[in-house]
């Protein structure tokens, strides 16, 4: 009979030190340590490709770090960014599988009550201990606790439903909705607020802040970082290699790091200046050393040149110490350069007029949208906010309604996830993506921007295959392949979804700036309140 791991609750620990992770010949992660227990609540952050859903999967036990050690005390479950993209499973497969423990516990129960009605030898014990198991793990509620998330995420409840015919946020919600019914000690969630619409937001914070056990949260969205997180991983560069901890949830972290930057700006200056002044120091007592043993005759040369080979000595062992406690350069963040993206004042880019699409825009649109105009799209999830932009970009044909669009006009979709990740290298897809624009005539060649030059990927990783990137970085790929278009309107459909916190920001600042049309589709809390000001179409 399978062995059932029962939940430790107050008794529970999820700890790891030095932990250094290889891959690739880069080191990942390195230096990391940190302890969760019961009702502490973990934030990790960082640029993409930190390291940081690698760090849950240590964490997790399904990935053995090349150094360093981690122990758990409990149960746990990983939600990772990604679901897969075919699965012939139902909701009730996934729901059977999450509670497999319960499912076990109940069955030993049911034949140790079995055995004890029968008299057989032993049976007392076994049934305690049944018993013991299946209190242990609430099991007589676990598929209510699921119900309840099932609902308060908006997530299908038909247990019988094919996850085949499903999108990928609702197959993601029932994933997340069994991990916190499932009652396990230690949550980590890598990015669980994409394709949540605000009342699972909000479901979701409540549920995370009451969990009893300890919860580690990769994610950019910082108003779920705000609102739950009580101390935080950061996991970029730092003047000493090491990750920092902030404590003070993140406006503890937001002004701890930048306190941390300027720190070491502060000393890597300061080192600059004392190694300016030894150098002075050590050519100066060089030439006293070089001179002094030319003195005028009868004026104490022995005396002269011990004393500058004295100084000498010193001044090398200042710079030998200093070479010792280097402070490197403060690494300089990337930072997104959105191109001139053309305008056409006065123009109408793109008009709708009564669009539905059957079984997913149910609800009439109509949109206008001139040359730098802004429109944000609101509704819970199944409202069609995707299926429109899918229609405005020629994706997807309406059932009714039409859609105008000049034929000199360029459209691009940022879509919500990303396509299947390739052997290919980013950078190769990225030209051969500019090349047909060029060839279309879409582009001129004076008009296409490297892929290094938008600061969304550093050359090292525009050399890696695509599969080899982090979520987050391929993100970063499709929205640089829909900006090399220099589109008169952009379309973006969840576009912090595995974005850094950074470069959220960057790119919030940047659709403000630019002389494009833009379309923008969120749940993200923040996002919402920073474009409050755009006009707003609802499909509510």
């Amino acid at each position: 009979m399978p062995v059932t791991t029962l939940p430790a609750r107050e008794r529970a620990q999820l700890t790891c030190a030095g932990i250094r992770v290889e891959r690739g010949g880069r080191t990942v992660l390195r230096h990391v340590a940190l302890r969760v227990s019961p009702r502490s609540r973990w934030g990790v952050v960082g640029e993409n490709g930190r390291g940081k859903s690698t760090l849950l999967h240590v964490l997790a036990g399904t990935l053995t770090p090349d150094e360093g050690s981690v122990h758990r005390v409990g149960t746990l479950a990983l939600a990772e960014q990604e679901v897969p993209a075919e699965d012939d499973r139902t909701v009730g497969d996934v729901v059977d599988e999450h509670l497999a423990d319960v499912r076990a516990a109940l069955r030993r129960l049911d034949d140790a009550t079995a055995d004890l009605a029968a008299q057989r030898s032993g049976a007392e014990d076994a049934y305690a201990d049944a018993l013991e198991a299946a209190q242990a793990l609430d099991a007589w509620d676990a598929d209510r606790r699921v119900d309840v998330a099932l609902d308060g995420l908006g997530a299908v409840s038909d247990r019988s439903r094919p996850l085949a015919t499903l999108s990928v946020g609702q197959r993601y919600r029932i994933r997340l909705a069994c991990l916190l019914g499932a009652g396990h000690d230690f949550l980590l969630l890598d990015e669980p607020t994409n394709h949540l619409d605000l009342a699972a937001l909000e479901y979701l914070t409540a549920r995370l802040r009451a969990h009893p056990g300890g919860v580690v949260v990769v994610s950019h969205d910082r108003a779920l970082l705000s609102d739950v997180v009580t101390t935080v991983l950061d996991l970029d560069p730092t003047r000493d290699g090491c990750p920092r901890v902030y404590g003070g949830g993140y406006a503890g972290y937001r002004e701890g790091r930048e306190a941390e930057r300027i720190r070491w700006a502060a000393e890597y200056e300061q080192q600059q200046t004392e190694h300016s002044r030894l150098t002075q120091a050590l050519s100066e007592a060089q030439n006293r050393l070089s001179t002094g043993w030319r003195p005028d005759k009868g004026t104490g040369k022995h005396q002269r040149a011990t004393r500058a080979g004295a100084l000498v000595r010193s001044v090398h062992r200042r710079q030998e110490d200093l070479a010792r406690h280097e402070v490197t350069a403060p690494v300089p963040p990337r930072r997104l350069w959105l191109p001139d993206l053309p305008a056409r004042p006065g123009a109408v880019l793109l008009r709708a007029e009564g669009v539905t699409v059957a079984g997913r825009l149910r609800r009439p649109a109509d949109l206008s949208l001139v040359s730098g105009g802004r429109l944000a799209v609101t509704g819970p999830n199944g409202a069609g906010k995707s299926t429109l932009l899918s229609v405005l970009a020629r994706r997807l044909a309406p059932t009714t309604g039409r859609v105008h669009r000049p034929g000199n006009v360029r459209l691009c979709l940022l879509g919500q996830e990303s396509p299947r990740a390739t052997t290919r290298r980013a950078r190769d897809l990225y030209t051969d993506h500019t090349a047909r624009l060029v060839t279309a005539g879409v582009l001129q060649e004076s008009e296409v921007v490297a892929l290094t030059a938008l600061g969304l990927l550093t050359s090292r990783e525009a050399d890696k295959s695509v599969a080899e990137l982090s979520t987050g970085q391929q993100r970063r790929l499709d929205l640089a392949c829909a900006l090399a278009a220099r589109p008169h309107v952009l379309l973006l459909d969840e576009p912090t979804n595995h974005l850094s916190i950074a470069l959220v920001d960057e790119l919030t600042d940047a659709l403000h700036a630019t002389q494009a049309a833009v379309v923008v589709a969120t749940h993200d809390r923040r996002m919402q309140r920073d474009i409050r000001g755009w006009a707003h179409l609802s499909l509510s």
